[in-house]
């Protein structure tokens, strides 16, 4: 079984970062495989690109003549890619060695069509104390309660997925009203191609907790404001997601009954045992959190023109 790992990019600030998410690729215990950069639309990273791994057997390098957005460069990568499977890393992560080799374990061990990792927080600054786990998903890492190894769920996070290729490209891969493209990140992202392979093939993604990738978090994820405007538009997103999907497992509306009922009385009876700042400062966070998301959901009702106008871009 051939893996292809496709490797979107685009900004030069950030191209040394990128150039670890590459070697990390490169360094994987598992052959055959194959590695798919895409650059979206900037020649100067191409450049950088070719002349770094352009001589590289295993490598393949395309740039898109324009900004075509993270969702684009990802479904073109599959596209590229001469793998019976594509997996997905984010270019501001790196790979365990045996990362590969794990997901492929999965697909041979079972009949799965689609399989993720674990996407573990790799701070670059050190963690802020209010930042709970229950909101990892906030910075594309695993939230606590995220799903059981073996288990299969609706997706994975983009840093840490990957699909048999034909099975992706027939439902038509990623969904270009999703996803990063320059400073508009609608962040329903793998969420509509699961649910259509679902929808398809009857299977959902099989979840490897021994698959792991580091997902780099820099200062501005530790930015309180940051964090709770990142909320609201996961909110106004997921109201993008309906309409995109309306028939849609709602996962998050099971990850808020969880959060409610299990985790925050649990947190509640800790404070009370042994109380402590960061376990409050967490606590409250949750909840401000959580209303950051519905007041995204809520501005997305009460602005059809925009969400409409965001979802046919």
């Amino acid at each position: 079984m051939k893996v292809s790992v496709v490797v979107c990019t685009y900004s030069l600030d950030r191209y040394e970062v990128f150039t670890e998410t590459v070697e990390s690729v490169l360094e994987q215990t598992y052959d055959p495989l194959e590695v798919v950069v895409v650059v979206d639309g900037n020649e100067a990273v191409c450049q950088c690109v070719e002349n770094d791994f352009g001589d590289e057997e295993n490598v393949v390098v395309h740039c898109n003549d324009e900004n075509r957005g993270i969702s684009y460069s990802r479904t073109k990568g599959a596209e590229i890619a001469s793998g019976d499977v594509v997996a997905m890393i984010d270019d501001d992560a790196t790979a365990e060695p045996d990362w590969i080799e794990r997901l492929v374990q999965t697909y041979e061990e079972t009949d799965a069509v689609a399989v993720g990792g674990k996407v573990e927080p790799d701070w670059q600054v050190e963690k802020p104390d209010f930042f709970p786990e229950e909101f990892y998903w906030l910075v594309g890492c695993d939230e606590r309660g995220f799903g059981e190894h073996g288990e299969e769920l609706r997706n994975t996070y983009g840093s840490n997925i990957s699909y048999e290729r034909d099975v992706f490209l027939s439902v038509g891969g990623y969904d270009e009203n999703t996803g990063r493209k320059g400073d508009r990140h609608i962040q329903a992202h793998e969420a509509p191609v699961c649910v259509r392979i679902e929808k398809e093939y009857g299977k959902g993604v099989v979840y490897n907790t021994n698959a792991v990738v580091h997902h780099k978090l820099f200062d501005y994820r530790a930015d309180p404001f940051w964090l709770i405007s990142r909320s609201f538009w996961q909110g106004y997103s997921k109201r993008i997601m309906d309409l995109i999907l309306p028939e849609a497992k709602d996962d998050k509306n099971e990850y808020l009954k969880q959060l409610m009922f299990g985790f925050v009385p649990e947190r509640v009876t800790g404070l009370i045992r042994e109380p402590s700042l960061p376990k409050l400062e967490q606590l409250v966070m949750i909840f401000v959190f959580t209303g950051a998301v519905g007041l995204g959901y809520l501005y997305g009702l009460a602005t059809p023109d925009l969400v409409e106008e965001s979802n046919h871009r």
